[in-house]
C-alpha cells in the first residue's frame, strides 16, 4: 500500500531531473509543488508516454468507462501480481504508464494497537521515479476531463518489510525510459518492476502530524528526535543523494 508520499522539490529541480518541462499555467492552476503530504485526489506532475511535458494527473485511477469519480478512492495503488488481470488496468500496461516523481513516502509501522509513521526515501535519488498507470475519463454531464493515476506496487525488499510488505515500484534511472517506451510489450514491461535495492533505501521515523490530510507543511518531513533506526545512515555513515 502506498497511500500518502511527498513532493517537497521546485519546479526547476522537476526539470533537470527528467527533462521534460511544465506548462506555467499549470503551476498557476494547481500549485503542486512543494506538498509534504501528497493524497489521494490530489493532483500531482507526472511523465507520460511520448510527452515532453508534464501532465497535472489526479491520484486514484478513475478508468474511461467509469460512472463516476468515486471509483477512484478505490484504485489509488494497482498490485503488481495482478495489472494484467484486472480489467481496471491491463488495458493501459500497453499506452498509458506513466512516472510519478517523489522525494519520499510514507508508511504506517504497527507497534502494538498504535502505528508509526515514517518517511521512506531513497540514497542514491534525491528525487525517484515510480511506475504507475493512467486513464482520461469524460463526464458527460458536465463536459469535465481528469486525468488521473494509479500507483504500481511490488512486495517490498528485505530492508522495509519490517515497516509495510508493500512498497511502491521505484523504477531504475535506466529503467524510467524503458518504462515510458510503449513499444516495449506489456509482458516485458512488466518485467523492469522489481523491488529497490534494500541498501539504497533510508526511512526514519516522523510526527503523526502527516495523519492528517489536511495539514502541509515542512515538520511533516522532519525526523523524530531521538528516535534512530537501521535506515538511518548508509554504510559511510552519510546519506547520498544524486539528481
Amino acid at each position: 500500500m502506498c497511500g500518502r508520499s511527498s513532493l517537497t522539490k521546485t519546479e526547476k529541480d522537476l526539470e533537470a531531473r527528467f527533462g521534460v518541462d511544465f506548462y506555467s499555467e499549470d503551476l498557476e492552476r494547481y500549485n503542486p509543488i512543494p506538498n509534504y503530504n501528497v493524497a489521494p485526489t490530489h493532483i500531482m506532475p507526472a511523465i507520460i508516454s511520448g510527452s515532453r511535458h508534464f501532465y497535472m494527473l489526479r491520484w486514484g485511477l478513475v478508468p474511461f468507462w467509469a460512472k463516476d469519480l468515486t471509483i477512484g478512492n478505490k484504485l489509488i495503488n494497482a498490485r503488481v501480481e495482478s495489472i494484467m488481470d484486472k480489467p481496471s488496468f491491463r488495458h493501459l500496461v500497453q499506452s498509458k504508464r506513466c512516472i510519478i516523481p517523489m522525494d519520499g513516502y510514507y508508511e504506517w509501522k504497527k507497534s502494538g494497537k498504535q502505528k508509526v509513521p515514517y518517511r521512506i526515501t531513497t540514497k542514491d535519488q534525491a528525487i525517484f521515479g515510480v511506475a504507475g498507470l493512467w486513464d482520461q475519463w469524460h463526464n458527460s454531464d458536465r463536459g469535465a476531463v481528469i486525468n488521473s493515476y494509479t500507483v504500481i506496487t511490488i512486495p517490498a525488499n528485505e530492508a522495509l518489510c519490517p515497516i509495510h510488505e508493500r512498497m511502491p515500484a521505484i523504477l531504475s534511472r535506466v529503467n524510467e525510459q524503458h518504462w515510458l517506451d510503449i513499444s516495449i510489450k506489456p509482458k516485458d514491461a512488466m518485467q523492469l518492476l522489481s523491488p529497490y535495492p534494500s541498501d539504497l533505501m533510508h526511512y526514519y521515523q516522523v510526527s503523526d502530524k502527516v495523519n492528517n490530510v489536511r495539514i502541509n507543511e515542512p515538520s511533516l518531513i522532519e525526523k523524530v528526535k531521538g528516535e534512530t533506526q537501521p535506515g538511518d545512515q548508509d554504510n559511510d555513515g552519510q546519506q547520498l543523494f544524486l539528481f
